[in-house]
């Protein structure tokens, strides 16, 4: 028989895990905007300053551009710009503290001043708190190493983090990913550490993200990488059961898509919406947007 996924397969997933499906999450301000997430989910548009990122249609090459790209995506609907200058791809040139904050300072200081709410991808302190001096008020937090230092830096300054899971210190030092087991479950149990080390630090914002837009060494074999994004995304109200909202940046899945890459993300932003993701991160926000607006209308 081919393999399919099915009303069974959502009706079994839901009869199994029945406890988490009304599970609440927090709703909170950050820099002065609600989010309520029963009411609708967020979207988080992505401006890459990093050449390397792999997604041409997101990179940007100067200040000014990622200013015009940022106000684009605003006025799709973005809630969220997520500006990042070190790809996470395995081939990526690696980019220090100051490589970073010359890319990323210029653009955040534009956007903030046009009252964008911007978040910051980066696992370095040095670059999290210059970005949160220029006027960034979320941290994509993509390294689990030197956690209090930047759960300290996210409370001082009152910002919102998305607590990524990375099975290493950071997304860069990860090589092969263990897919052995429960992926979810052993992600919660991970999520719960995080969460309480975050709080203890005095953070008040939390989104936790399942990493499904970190490609490692043994996920590039695309059924398998595939299977496992399809899984957790479905899997992904298990984590609210934590108390706070799920974010799931879109993978693209070129090997399939081919020249229709582009539809990649709204089609799994379909399962993220079914599996009750709270942000979106896409590369496609008019797209995701779309398919989000069509999902609450049942």
């Amino acid at each position: 028989m081919r393999r399919v996924l099915t009303l069974g397969h959502l009706a079994a997933l839901a009869q199994e895990h029945a406890e988490a499906l009304t599970a609440p999450v927090t709703d909170f301000d950050v820099a002065g905007r609600r989010f309520a997430f029963a009411e609708r989910p967020a979207i988080m548009g992505v401006i890459n300053l990093s050449p390397d990122s792999w997604y041409r249609e997101s990179v940007v090459t100067s200040a000014e551009a990622a200013i015009r790209r940022g106000e684009v995506l605003a006025a799709q609907g973005a809630d969220i710009l997520d500006l990042g200058a070190e790809s996470t791809l395995l081939h990526a040139a690696r980019v220090d503290a100051e490589g970073q904050n010359s890319r990323l300072l210029p653009a955040i200081r534009g956007l903030a001043e046009r009252g964008r709410l911007i978040s910051v991808e980066t696992y370095q302190p040095a670059v999290a708190r210059a970005c949160f001096e220029a006027g960034a008020r979320v941290l994509n937090l993509t390294g689990v190493d030197p956690t209090e230092a930047m759960f300290r830096l996210a409370a001082e300054f009152e910002a919102a983090v998305v607590l990524c899971y990375v099975q290493g210190a950071h997304v860069r030092a990860v090589g092969d990913f263990d897919l052995s087991g429960d992926p979810v479950a052993v992600m919660y149990e991970f999520f719960a550490r995080q969460v309480e080390r975050a709080t203890a630090c005095g953070v008040r914002r939390l989104f936790v993200d399942p990493g499904l837009g970190f490609y490692y060494r043994n996920l590039q074999d695309s059924a398998v990488r595939v299977r496992h994004q399809m899984q957790v995304f479905l899997n992904s109200f298990r984590l609210r059961r934590l108390g706070w909202p799920v974010c799931h940046a879109l993978p693209h899945a070129f090997e399939y898509f081919g020249e229709e890459v582009r539809c990649a993300e709204p089609f799994f932003g379909v399962l993220a919406s079914l599996g009750g993701t709270d942000l979106f991160r896409t590369h496609e926000v008019p797209r995701v947007k779309a398919v989000l607006d069509t999902l609450r209308v049942f």
